[in-house]
Parts: structure tokens; sequence; C-alpha cells
């Protein structure tokens, strides 16, 4: 297959542009009267390139093939093929770091691309396998299914015929003893069918989501070219109100029970869902507003990607996929599925001496990062859950590597090693992500204020001004803009005017002047890195 060649990686990563704006190369003068232009109100990030080579090769062959042939980055097919994976493992495995500390194997990823992404083409390549291997998985369980059905009848047809014998009965000995059959064969009548395996759904709501785990005994995957999952969950179809009990313990792998009125109470010892969504870089903001999203957790749980857009770019006639590819990927990914179909129960995989110690490293080295004031400190909820997601990661990545052979082996300390370079991306990812999000109550004021700024088009304004024309739910006291005027002061969008001459009454209120080139820098610093 036609590989990448470091210049093309480079060109993909605009790495010229990157470097000249840190060299300061090509930048216009700043404004007149003014020091500086505006700086971004965030850090632009220059997040890490996906590690596609932490990926086993037949997966990591199929990301670079796919990524060619749609011209997309390779974050999108490289992020779908961890959630094919999730589909594959998922409530069928899980990782033991340690006694008292184990991790299913399933994730939650997010891609946040713009129209026009060839998202659906991506999809329909990496989850592919995933739709034959369910076809096979129904074909398999048909006629098992057909005779379940018939043994019912059966059993309902005996459960008559044993009630009326116990009915016309008149020793009370022989009556008891057919009542007592009847009973058996009425119980082995009402005992449900198993459902149709069923291993991808795509648009449902949360109370379908819970009965479909219920059926499938806990395991299934939500993958969708779109995000509007997120909708039903912040309560589309429940009057507003916000409903993400399943996603929360399908993730985590909690007891999930659902009652309902009028139907049987649906009980999941351990949940395993998996989440794969392609989505519009917006609905990431809009996210982060929803009610009890974040504060519940459910952001927290998301592995983000915010790839570089590449429409503009795009090479025009890329090769296919070649079929040697295309085959190993299909056919491996189907025979995953299909060999941990038949395991009833959870497989539980070990770290081996030297990945136990890998993951140790990896928490000493986290965990100052979560202390107040360090890098991580505003999205500790997310940053947390890193080495967890580290170990969901590498026993997938296990998994993927050594079925079907090697079952019983420890998780070697080469897949936490692929694993953490893939946790290091999404950390990276993440920080971008939340920068977006307003993750920073005081980033987030302050946007607003610029947006005030903007659409009144402003070259001055007193703190009055801004409190009277802004929301009483955002700032409730004239004093609790004082943070965002001095962020926005720091990074030199507005500056204090020149007081105005005493006039022996009470002190006009200070004025802030706005940089000419404000609204501009606005709008770039809202650009995804």
């Amino acid at each position: 297959m036609t590989r990448r060649t470091s210049r093309d990686i480079l060109s993909g990563l605009d790495a010229e542009r990157h470097l000249a704006v840190l060299h300061g190369d090509h930048l216009p003068a700043p404004a007149a009267g003014w020091e500086s232009d505006p700086t971004p109100l965030t850090p632009r990030r220059l997040v890490p390139p996906f590690p596609v080579d932490a990926l086993p090769s037949w997966v990591g062959d199929m990301v670079l093939a796919v990524a060619e042939f749609t011209q997309t980055p390779l974050d999108l097919a490289g992020c779908l093929a961890l959630a094919a994976l999730s589909t594959a493992a998922g409530g069928k495995a899980e990782v033991e770091i340690r006694p008292g500390w184990r991790e299913p194997c399933n994730l939650y990823t997010v891609v946040a691309m713009p129209p026009g992404s060839r998202k659906s083409a991506v999809f329909a390549a990496m989850t592919a396998p995933l739709l034959e291997a369910e076809r096979q998985l129904v074909e398999q369980a048909r006629p098992r299914m057909v005779e379940a059905d018939l043994a019912r009848k059966i059993a309902g047809k005996e459960a008559e015929r044993r009630t009326i014998d116990a009915a016309n009965m008149r020793d009370p000995a022989a009556r008891a003893e057919a009542l007592a059959a009847a009973a058996d064969a009425t119980m082995e009548a009402e005992k449900p069918v198993r459902a149709l395996p069923r291993l991808v759904a795509d648009d449902v709501t949360t109370e379908a989501a819970a009965s479909l785990l219920a059926e499938q005994h806990g395991r299934l995957a939500i993958l969708s070219a779109e995000g509007g999952i997120f909708s039903t969950l912040a309560g589309r179809y429940s009057g507003g109100v916000p409903s993400l009990e399943v996603f929360l313990k399908g993730h985590a792998g909690d007891l999930l029970r659902v009652d309902r009125k009028g139907r049987p109470a649906e009980h999941v010892s351990s949940p395993a869902l998996t989440l794969g969504l392609a989505l519009q870089p917006e609905v990431l903001t809009d996210i982060a507003r929803m009610p009890g999203f974040r504060g519940r957790g459910l952001l927290a749980r998301i592995l983000y990607s915010l790839p570089e857009n590449t429409v503009g770019r795009r090479q025009v006639g890329a090769p296919a996929v070649p079929a040697p590819t295309d085959r190993t990927y299909a056919s491996r990914l189907s025979r995953l599925v299909l060999l941990l179909a038949d395991h009833e129960q959870p497989q539980r995989l070990r770290l081996s001496h030297d990945a136990d110690r890998q993951v140790l490293d990896l928490e000493r080295h986290l965990e100052p990062r979560l202390a107040p004031h360090a890098d991580l400190a505003h999205m500790t909820d997310w940053a947390s859950k890193l080495n967890g997601a580290i170990a969901r990661l590498a026993g997938l990545l296990f998994l993927a590597d050594i079925l079907p052979t090697g079952w019983g082996e420890p998780v070697p300390a080469r897949h936490v090693e692929a694993a953490a370079r893939l946790g290091h991306y999404f950390l990276g990812q993440a920080l971008a992500v939340f920068d977006q999000m307003g993750a920073d109550p005081v980033v987030d004021d302050a946007r607003a204020v610029l947006d005030w700024i903007s659409r009144g088009e402003r070259t001055l304004f007193t703190r009055r001004d801004a409190f009277s024309g802004l929301s009483r739910a955002r700032f409730r006291k004239v004093a609790d803009l004082d943070p965002a005027l001095q962020l926005l002061h720091d990074h030199a969008f507005i500056r204090l005017g020149i007081p105005a001459a005493p006039t022996g009454g009470r002190p006009a209120s200070p004025a802030w002047e706005v940089h000419p080139r404000a609204a501009e820098a606005a709008q770039t610093a809202e650009v995804p890195p």
C-alpha cells in the first residue's frame, strides 16, 4: 500500500504555518497606538498526531489506507478503529490492574469534524466488519431460537393439559402431583426466548438503549456519524429532563436496573456500552452547557479528538484501500467478535509485572498535575480517569494482537506503553476540547464579554455599560465582571482609557478602550486548533 512520507505528514499538520507563527514570521504590525495585537484567551495548542503505530499492524494498516483513500486525518479512522475494537470486546473482557481495580474494555470516543469531511465514508469502512459479524451471529443463533420457541409452545400446551388433569382429579395426592407438574411446565413455557444478537445501534433513545443492553446481556455499541444522541440524553424525548443513567453506568459497568410501569424490570449486572461518534465541533460547545453533562461525569468519560480540517487540501484521485489490507482487517475484526461472543462472563486480563510497574509510573506522573493550580486542575474530572482509560486501551490492544492464541497470558508492558502513547494523544486532544468548551469559567466569561463587544461594534465602554448589556444569569453583580475584564486587558483586547478631567462631582466610571482588531482576534481564537 502507499504510505505517507514525512513531507505528507508535515503538510497534513500544516507545520510550515505553525512554525511561522512560532517564529513570528508574516505577522501584521500592531494597530496604531497599541503595543501589541490581542492574544488568544486560551493557548493555541499544537495537539499531538494520532499514534497509528501504537495499533496492532492489521489495524494500523487499515487506518493508514482509509485515511489515504478518503483524504481524512488519521485521527478519524484511528478513533473509529478503537471504537470497533471496543464493540468486539466490550462486555467480554476486563483488565485487572491490581486487586480491587478493574476496568472493562469498552470506550466512549468522539471525533469532532466539520461538515463535508467524509465522516460517513470512514465510518462505513471501519465498521463494516462489525455488521458482517453481527449477521453471522444472527445466522448462528436463529436455529437455537426456533428450537427454544417451539419448546416454549410445547411446554405451554403441556401446562394446559396438566392443569385440566389436576382439576378433574379427586384424589388430593394425585391432584397435588399434577399441579406441581403443571407449575413446572408453566415456568418452562414462560422462559424468555433470547433476542437475536445485536452489536450496533445508531439513533436510539435512552429507554431503547437500556432495553437493548438487557436483551444483549449488557453489551451494545452506539456508532453514528452524527451527534444526535446527545440531544436525546439532554431530554429531547423526556420534556427537557436529562437522562444520563444508562450512559454513566454503561461506561463504568455499574449495576443498571430500569423499572417501568406496565413492563418487567430490566436488570443488567455489568453493562458495557461502547460509544463511537463523529460530530460537528459546535456540538462540543453545546454539550458542555447541557445540564448535568459535566456535573454528573458524562463528559469525563469521553476520549475526544479534534483533528485538523483537511478540506481544501485533499488530494484528488487518492488510491483505494488495497484489497489485502481490507480483507485482513475485516477477517481479523470479525473473528475477534465471534471468538469473544461465546463468553458469557467477562474474561479477566491481568498485567505482567513490568506492565503493572508502568501503570504505577503513569499514576505517579499524573497525580501532581491534578493539584489546584496545576496544568490539569481545570479538568480533573477527565484527567483523573486517564490511567483507567489507558488500562482499557491496553486490554483492547492486547486482545487485538494475541487472539486466538495467548488468551491466558498476562498483558505485557509493550501494550501498556502503546496504550500510554494513545493516552498522551487523547490528553492533548482533551485539553484543546476543554478549551473550546469553556472549561475555565473566567475564560468563558471573558468570551461572553468579547461577544457583547463584537455584536455592538463597540470601541469604548464602561463597566456599567457591560453590566447593563450582559446576562444577569452570568454576572449577578457589577464586581463579577472584574476577572473577565482583567483577563481581556491582560490579553490586550481592551485597555483602560484616559480618565476624564475632574468636574468637582462624582468621578466618572472608568472607560475601557477596545482594540481595533479585537473582533477579528476573537473569531480567530474560536477556530479549533
